[in-house]
């Protein structure tokens, strides 16, 4: 994470889309966050244990899965956080030219957000990061009233506290690694059971028993949080997404050196092995999902007709909160004995159903908000939202 040149400045004027339009490739980026984390949480839905297992089991995987651990894990989850720090840059630049006060309603958006995801964490997923991104939002609605000098600072101080954090894990782990011999445990047969034949009370009377456990990441990575809340911020006030020259030439710094530097430490990271998986997932992570970033926006830059794909992840980005909901609980009901059953029914089959069930997730989401919108302005989660906050 290195300090960016002078060309992240904030640009007043391009600081906001005119009223009523929309930035598209905000839109198309959101659309493959939400689907890229679908990459990594697939195999905590299929894997022996779900959720807890992520957490009991060792690290071992086939080479399928480290392909998609390399690409995926925690590099979208770093860019739908970025893109919700653009989405907090954007209201708070709305409120400014409406004369409206900041945070002002402002707080109550974000604590609805942390209901909604105390309810996806009880009900659908214990991996649940909208609790995390309610918290951060509040501090950084905050610190948006401050000066652009103390933003970058605590943004910059967020960064180094961060890496200095993964670091010291990194060397306890290795340490208790080499002092126990590198013997991972597998996952306990009771909770593998829950999973594969437990009823659904139980498996939500197991989330709130080990709540602790399970909400321990968005603790450790809160300064990731604040520092990609505060990045997106920066990048958007840069005009970094813009489809003008300034955002193309944006777009064109972070493809080189998001994919240039993330693709080699990413790699590196993770097959360095388990000991390294906080760096792989928390470290490299979020430098290549700036590469992201410039890879999707200098595609869709070329892009003169948008076609299914183009329109089916724009649509899933306009309905981003419906369709990360979406995505877990048809997982669970695929996957879990409460529904399908599929991950203990075809635990010994390899790994491309689950490349399949990905695959299928996608299409599902793509085609349903595609045809959702042809008839509703927003998702329905998002309509929700705003009816709640509106009475």
């Amino acid at each position: 994470m290195t300090q960016p040149t002078d060309e992240l400045a904030p640009r007043p004027a391009q600081e906001t889309p005119p009223t009523g339009r929309r930035l598209p490739l905000l839109d198309v980026l959101r659309g493959a966050a939400i689907l890229g984390t679908l990459m990594t949480n697939v195999w905590i839905f299929t894997g022996p244990g779900a959720e807890w297992g992520a957490l009991e089991a060792g690290t071992d995987t086939g080479a399928v899965e480290t392909v998609f651990s390399v690409l995926a894990n925690g590099k979208f989850l770093s860019l739908l956080t970025i893109l919700f720090g653009v989405g907090l840059a954007i209201q708070y630049a709305s409120a400014a030219r409406r004369g409206q006060p900041w945070p002002g309603r402002y707080r109550w958006r974000a604590l609805f957000l942390f209901a909604e995801g105390t309810v996806h964490f009880v009900l659908v997923f214990a991996w649940d990061v909208l609790m995390g991104y309610a918290v951060t939002a509040l501090l950084v609605a905050w610190l948006l009233t401050r000066s652009e000098r103390a933003q970058r600072r605590v943004m910059w101080w967020a960064a180094g506290l961060h890496l200095t954090f993964m670091a010291l894990l990194t060397a306890a782990l290795a340490t208790a690694g080499g002092e126990d011999g590198g013997e991972g445990g597998g996952v306990s047969a009771e909770v593998v059971d829950l999973y594969a034949h437990g009823g659904y009370l139980d498996q939500i009377n197991f989330r709130l028993e080990n709540a602790l456990a399970l909400r321990m990441e968005p603790v450790l990575t809160f300064f990731l949080l604040l520092f990609l809340f505060l990045l997106g911020v920066r990048l958007f006030r840069a005009g970094a997404f813009g489809a003008d020259e300034t955002g193309r030439r944006l777009r064109s710094r972070l493809l080189a050196w998001g994919l240039g530097l993330g693709l080699p430490l990413n790699a590196a990271a993770t097959l360095a092995g388990p000991d390294f998986f906080l760096l792989a997932r928390y470290g490299a992570a979020p430098l290549l999902a700036l590469g992201y970033i410039g890879l999707i926006g200098a595609l869709v830059d070329r892009v003169r007709r948008p076609g299914p794909l183009m329109t089916g992840l724009t649509s899933v980005g306009r309905t981003a909160l419906s369709g990360y909901v979406l995505q877990n609980a048809l997982c669970v009901l695929v996957s879990y004995g409460i529904g399908l059953g599929l991950a203990e029914r075809l635990g010994d089959t390899g790994p491309w159903w689950v490349v399949g069930l990905w695959a299928t997730v996608c299409a599902v989401l793509m085609a349903g908000s595609t045809l959702w919108l042809r008839r509703f302005s927003t998702g329905p989660l998002e309509a929700v939202q705003k009816w709640a906050l509106r009475h």
